[in-house]
C-alpha cells in the first residue's frame, strides 16, 4: 500500500515538473525581434532570438532576410562565440533617398553558420544582435528568417502578422516603424512586447503555474500521508 502511494506521488510530481519547466517554451517559440519598433531614420541595434524546437536536431544555419523595397542604408553584426557571420549586399534596382541619404547599395541577407560541433541544442535558443543603419520612412518591415537544422529539416519564419492581430504559426520577425505592433482583438494587449513587458508576462508564466504545480503537489502529499496514517493504525 505504502509503495503504490508512493509511486504514484513521485509519478504525479513528475509529470507536474514536466509542465511547469515545459510552459514557458511553449509561451515564446518563434523567432522574434527585440525591440520591434523604431522611428524613421534612426540607426537602431535589434536582437533576433532564435529558439530551437526540435527534440533531436540542433540549429545550424539561420539566415535573416533584409527589406529589399524599404532597404536600410547599412547593416552590421556582433560577433556570436560558435557562430561564423556575412552580410550579403547587393545594388538597388533603383536607388532611394532616405533622411536625406542616397542609397545605392543595400544589405538584403544576414547569414550565420555554426562552426563544427556548434549548434542551438534542443531546449536552447541563441540571440544575433545586429545593427542597422537609417531605419526607413515606412510602416513596418519584415524580416524572413530561415532557419536549418543539423538533419537537414528548414522552418521558414515568413509569415506575415494577420490583419486581426492574430500570429500565424510561422510568423516573420516584424518591426514596427510608423504602424502599431498588432493587439489581440479579445484582450486589447500588444502581441509584440518590448523587453519589460515580455519579461513581466514570462515571470507571471512561470510564478503562476509554479504555484499551481506546487498546490497540486501539496494536495498529493497530503493525500499520501493521510493513506499511510490510516494505515498505520490498521
Amino acid at each position: 500500500m505504502r509503495t503504490s502511494l508512493a509511486a504514484r506521488a513521485a509519478a504525479t510530481f513528475a509529470a507536474v515538473a514536466v509542465l511547469v519547466l515545459g510552459a514557458p517554451l511553449s509561451a515564446d517559440a518563434h523567432v522574434n525581434i527585440t525591440p520591434n519598433t523604431a522611428a524613421p531614420g534612426d540607426d537602431i541595434q535589434v536582437t533576433f532570438r532564435v529558439p530551437n524546437e526540435s527534440e533531436s536536431a540542433g540549429t545550424v544555419r539561420v539566415e535573416i532576410d533584409l527589406p529589399t523595397t524599404t532597404p536600410f542604408a547599412d547593416a552590421s553584426y556582433q560577433p556570436v562565440a560558435g557562430w561564423t557571420a556575412r552580410v550579403v549586399r547587393a545594388k538597388l534596382a533603383k536607388p532611394i533617398v532616405n533622411d536625406s541619404v542616397k542609397v545605392t547599395e543595400a544589405p538584403v541577407t544576414i547569414v550565420y553558420v555554426a562552426n563544427k560541433g556548434v549548434s542551438i541544442k534542443p531546449g536552447q535558443f541563441q540571440e544575433f544582435p545586429i545593427a542597422l543603419d537609417l531605419t526607413p520612412d515606412t510602416g513596418r518591415v519584415a524580416f524572413p528568417t530561415i532557419q536549418t537544422y543539423s538533419d537537414g529539416t528548414v522552418v521558414k519564419w515568413n509569415e506575415p502578422v494577420l490583419a486581426d492581430g492574430q500570429e500565424p504559426d510561422h510568423p516573420a520577425p516584424t518591426l514596427y516603424i510608423n504602424d502599431a505592433p498588432p493587439t489581440n482583438t479579445e484582450s486589447g494587449i500588444a502581441i509584440a512586447a518590448t523587453n519589460d513587458a515580455a519579461s513581466t508576462a514570462g515571470a507571471a508564466l512561470i510564478l503562476g503555474t509554479t504555484g499551481l504545480a506546487l498546490g497540486v503537489i501539496a494536495l498529493v502529499l497530503g493525500a499520501f500521508a493521510f493513506a499511510r496514517g490510516r494505515s498505520a493504525k490498521r
